[in-house]
């Protein structure tokens, strides 16, 4: 099947040639117009169970992406962990911090606050930061060559005021 928009690290574009103006930034509600209008049609159209699988699998492309361009060199944990927080701050997307790690790095909970995804939304009854969980993943994969299961476990929209995370190896 040929594919139009296969991804590729040059979709992001020149935003210095691009946006001279505007330069590499816009305002979270419009990155969240995107988000949540491609979440409600995609429920609406296959379910929220795919919905989520499409967010996660997306979230997971995006960080090994991440990591290929911005994270690769980074040869220790504690680096990566440094190296994550600064990009994430850097580009605001949120703030990025190590609670547990279990002596070999196979276990983690970390939090990201001020989220993009959720940070200041309304209270709901579930968590809402599938992409975030796949994108932790794809990082965690690429950095550590094994597979880790990502879950949220707190979020803003669940009443906590931080996105916590478990991650450990899959077995």
């Amino acid at each position: 099947m040929a594919r139009k928009y296969k991804f590729s690290w040059d979709l992001l574009g020149n935003l210095e040639e691009g946006r001279p103006n505007l330069g590499p930034y816009t305002r979270v509600e419009i990155y969240r117009l995107m988000q949540f209008a491609f979440r409600d049609v995609l429920e609406a159209e296959y379910g929220s169970e795919v919905a989520d699988e499409v967010f996660y699998k997306a979230g997971k492309l995006a960080g090994e992406e991440f990591y290929t361009h911005c994270l690769k060199e980074a040869t220790t944990f504690n680096e990566l962990v440094r190296t994550l927080q600064e990009s994430l701050k850097e580009m605001s997307i949120g703030i990025f911090r190590i609670e547990q790690a279990s002596s070999d790095n196979s276990k983690l909970i970390f939090t990201i606050s001020e989220d993009l995804d959720c940070a200041g939304l309304p209270e709901l009854d579930y968590e809402i930061c599938t992409y975030d969980e796949g994108f932790v993943a794809g990082i965690l994969e690429k950095f550590a060559g094994v597979e880790f299961d990502v879950k949220e476990v707190d979020c803003w929209c669940t009443g906590d005021r931080t996105c916590r995370f478990r991650a450990a190896v899959k077995s």
